[in-house]
């Protein structure tokens, strides 16, 4: 049977809004010209101009976090414990069998950007695509902040999924979700003003400290969400192994039998 392939994940790029400006990446490009002398170099008495066209190779060097680009965050991103009190696990040890099932998508574009979804949401969306979640289904939040990735106003769009929402989706055996916004919880300036009307610190991260009581992944910077249906894909999001590390890069892809 064959199969049809979609890159969800956006690629890593430097000089756009991708995330706050300390965090952004930077990445060096050499071209084959400029590695020319280098490649040389290595093989005494070889000149640049017996190489081909004079080129040597392409390389680029990066400055990155290991959450930029599309990245899967692991349970000791959220916080030291995870499943009350279990020492959280890091990115190279959340289990691979994780991180390839069924994928999900919900539709949750038309959210105000800042609304924070709730289990009830997540329930009704699930109604509507006719869809009964199964453990190790990837759960995938399509936003519309989707659909800004790069621009000016990136990290101001999306709904963010709270604390009971993240909580539906484990209990009933998810374990890796994923968003196309910058964060699985509401952009910050909008937890920003309600913290400061309310003094609630329980809904600062709420949907990643829900990790402190069922540990899970999530997928970040998603892309292409809305070339998907709401299921009858698969997902693959394995993370590079990082010793000790909050986050691994992946390229995450729908698969689909057709």
């Amino acid at each position: 049977m064959p199969r049809r392939f979609v890159d969800i994940s956006v690629p890593l790029e430097a000089g756009i809004v991708s995330d706050p400006p300390m965090m952004l990446p930077t990445i060096d490009y050499v071209d084959h010209k400029m590695s020319a002398e280098g490649m040389a170099a290595f093989f005494p008495g070889l000149k640049t101009d017996q190489l081909p066209a004079g080129e040597g190779w392409a390389v680029e060097f990066l400055k990155i976090a290991t959450h930029n680009g599309t990245h899967l965050d692991a349970p000791y991103h959220f916080h030291s414990t995870m499943n009350n009190g279990e020492r959280a696990i890091t990115i190279d040890e959340v289990p691979l069998e994780w991180c390839f099932n069924p994928g999900v998508k919900l539709d949750f574009r038309d959210f105000d950007d800042g609304y924070v979804a709730t289990a009830a949401d997540v329930e009704a969306e699930l109604k509507r695509i006719g869809h009964d979640l199964q453990p190790l289904d990837i759960v995938v939040i399509n936003t519309s902040a989707g659909a800004h990735y790069g621009k000016d106003d990136y990290l101001l769009k999306g709904c963010g999924m709270g604390r009971e929402a993240t909580l539906y989706l484990t209990e009933k055996g998810v374990r890796v979700t994923g968003t196309d916004a910058w964060s699985w919880d509401a952009p910050f300036a909008y937890t920003a003003q309600e913290f400061a009307k309310t003094g609630d610190a329980s809904i600062i991260w709420e949907g990643h400290r829900a990790g402190m009581e069922i540990g899970y992944c999530h997928i970040e910077k998603l892309g292409n969400l809305e070339q998907l249906p709401s299921n009858g894909f698969e997902i693959s999001c394995f993370p590079w192994s990082i010793k000790g590390a909050s986050a691994g890069f992946t390229r995450a892809v729908a698969i689909f039998d057709e």
